[in-house]
């Protein structure tokens, strides 16, 4: 690169305008943001971000996942493109920075190359992708640009189908079509993002940037316990069929679990749902919904089938039938070592301190980990708070990871001319 090119950084005002003003569109009384996938404040955030684009001389698309994206094109008509981004949804009444910030600092990134008039030997696109938050269909954008969204998918999302067809419906999308957004791999010469880190390493570290080597599997079930409904009055105690025992025993024991076997892993139970859900009735059925996260596959799956197994024992233990349903997997994936190098050379060029370290929480980034050289940056988090009102990261190491973004991309296109 030459030495006009190492002293490139992005605009810092018009970054903190936009994150401002992106900031009130479904904003909270408490600091914190409401724009679950396809809702109205995620569909104003997007109307908002069509017209930055357009307002920066860059290409505008939509394709039939609904995920948004601004072009710049190679000059030369190549047919890679180098695809850089995160996501504008969020978490129910979560925070400002998740996502948000990885789809700004893209948008940044290609005005400044743009503005510069600076040589790309390939396509650059900023990318807002569709539901990484999994409100209705987890990683719906990504998984479908990838080809990694089925058909079974679509037709058993977990956030319901109703929830999913009145949010297509709002977005003027076709179920029919999503599985067409799928690209050839062989058009995907990268992807970049950035994204707060949402917990406490850097922070406790003293570290600037997160170079993200790996980022844990995600799978999300239903797991039903069928029992029998009885007055709550009359059967005695010893007698019940009481679905919610067998969701109660369940949950104390996959939490007990993964604390003592597997100390690199997460489970969660995220909601319990009783059906008659009357204080007078023994619930019939208890529906529970489980996610759990490793680091690598061959932990996935040791996990996957200790928890399976533990539901089963809960289920006999109380007499009581048992339904387990898949509702989303996602592998465990591996960052580029190539690009994390990159990584770690715009932050030693910018003098900033990184840490390598894995990613639990999932990002889009996996999606393109099998396919094309993956990196990830990660800013840190005050105090670790994520999904949460309380998430925060400083304005100036929001500046710092735009700026390792932005040269982390420059490197990436310097070594394809």
């Amino acid at each position: 690169m030459s030495s006009i090119d190492r002293r490139l950084e992005i605009n810092v005002e018009r970054f903190k305008a936009d994150f401002d003003t992106l900031s009130q569109i479904g904003a909270t009384n408490n600091d914190g943001v409401h724009r679950p996938a396809l809702s109205q404040n995620h569909l104003k955030a997007r109307a908002w971000f069509r017209e930055r684009v357009k307002a920066a001389d860059l290409v505008f698309q939509v394709d039939q996942a609904g995920n948004h994206s601004a072009i710049l094109p190679c000059q030369k008509n190549a047919n890679t493109t180098l695809l850089i981004g995160s996501h504008l949804d969020s978490v129910p009444y979560g925070g400002r920075f998740d996502g948000a910030l990885g789809v700004l600092a893209a948008l940044e990134t290609l005005r400044v190359i743009n503005e510069c008039n600076i040589n790309v030997p390939i396509n650059l696109e900023a990318i807002d992708f569709t539901d990484e938050e999994g409100t209705l269909v987890n990683f719906m954008g990504s998984f479908a640009l990838t080809g990694k969204l089925d058909k079974e998918g679509l037709d058993n999302p977990r956030g319901g189908r109703k929830e999913l067809e009145n949010g297509l419906n709002r977005a003027g999308l076709a179920k029919s079509d999503i599985l067409d957004a799928r690209r050839e791999p062989k058009t995907l010469a990268g992807y970049l993002e950035l994204h707060v880190e949402q917990g406490p390493r850097l922070e406790r570290a003293g570290a600037d940037i997160g170079v993200v080597s790996s980022i844990a599997g995600i799978s999300s079930y239903h797991v039903k316990f069928i029992g029998r409904e009885d007055h709550a009055a009359t059967i005695p105690m010893d007698d019940r069929l009481d679905a919610g025992l067998g969701a109660s025993a369940f949950y104390l024991a996959a939490h007990q679990l993964v604390l003592r076997n597997y100390p690199e892993c997460y489970v969660n139970v995220g909601n319990i749902c009783y059906e008659p859900a009357s204080f007078n009735i023994v619930p019939r059925k208890a529906t529970l919904s489980l996610e759990f996260r490793a680091p690598n596959s061959e932990l996935m799956q040791h996990l996957r089938d200790a928890l399976i197994n533990k539901a089963k024992d809960a289920a006999e233990e109380h007499k009581l039938g048992i339904e387990i349903e898949l509702l989303g997997d996602c592998a465990p994936a591996t960052m580029d070592e190539q690009v994390q190098e990159l990584i770690v050379s715009s932050a030693d060029h910018l003098g900033l301190k990184s840490l390598s370290l894995r990613s639990g929480p999932g990002h889009d980034a996996q999606a393109f980990a099998d396919l094309c050289p993956t990196g990830m940056i990660f800013a840190p988090s005050i105090a670790g708070a994520s999904h949460s009102p309380r998430e925060k990261t400083s304005w100036n190491d929001c500046v710092n990871s735009a700026n390792v973004l932005f040269r982390t991309t420059l490197q990436f296109i310097s070594s394809k001319l």
